[in-house]
C-alpha cells in the first residue's frame, strides 16, 4: 500500500472546525429543546424528561465534536501534489484516499468563508468532471500557490495529450 501523503493542513483548522460545529449543535439543540422548554413550561412532566435528555445529548455532542473529532480528524487529513496528480487522505471511521490525475482537472478555486478568513485560512477546490475535491485549513498563502501550481500542472497535463 502506498505511504500517505506528505503535507498536513495547518493546525488552526482544528479551531475552525470547532466553531462550525459549536454553531450547527447548538442550531440543532434550540431547536430540539424549545419544544420541550414550552411544554414543559405547561406543566407537561414528559416534556420536562425529553429536556433533560436534549440537554444531556448536547453535551455529549459537544464533548465530541468540540475535543475529541478535530484532533482526529486533523491527524488523517493529508494531501500531496505530485507533477502527475494531487493525492488527498482523509475519514475517521470511513477512509477515503483519493488521486486526481491533473489530466481530469478542469479548474481550481480557492475559497475563504468568515471563520476561515478570521484565523487566516483558506480552502483550495479542484474540480473534475466527477466532482470536487477540496482541501480544507491551509495558510492563505500556502492556498493560493497550492491553487497556482495545481491549475499550472493542470494546463502542462493537458498541453502534453
Amino acid at each position: 500500500m502506498k505511504e500517505l501523503p506528505a503535507h498536513q493542513l495547518n493546525p488552526r483548522i482544528k479551531m475552525v472546525w470547532r466553531i462550525n460545529d459549536a454553531i450547527w449543535l447548538t442550531v440543532a439543540f434550540v431547536c430540539a429543546f424549545a419544544p420541550c422548554a414550552i411544554l414543559a413550561a405547561g406543566g407537561n412532566s414528559a416534556a420536562v424528561v425529553g429536556a433533560a435528555i436534549t440537554f444531556a445529548v448536547y453535551v455529549l455532542a459537544l464533548v465530541l465534536w468540540l475535543v475529541v473529532l478535530p484532533v482526529i480528524r486533523f491527524a488523517r487529513w493529508r494531501y500531496e501534489l505530485s507533477d502527475d496528480y494531487l493525492d488527498i487522505a482523509k475519514g475517521i471511521v470511513w477512509r477515503k484516499r483519493f488521486v486526481i490525475p491533473f489530466i481530469r482537472v478542469q479548474n481550481t478555486d480557492t475559497r475563504q468563508g468568515p471563520i476561515l478568513r478570521l484565523f487566516g485560512l483558506a480552502s483550495v477546490t479542484v474540480a473534475t468532471a466527477a466532482g470536487e475535491h477540496e482541501i480544507p485549513g491551509l495558510a492563505f498563502d500556502v492556498a493560493e500557490q497550492l491553487r497556482d501550481h495545481a491549475a499550472e500542472l493542470a494546463r502542462l497535463a493537458r498541453e502534453d495529450v
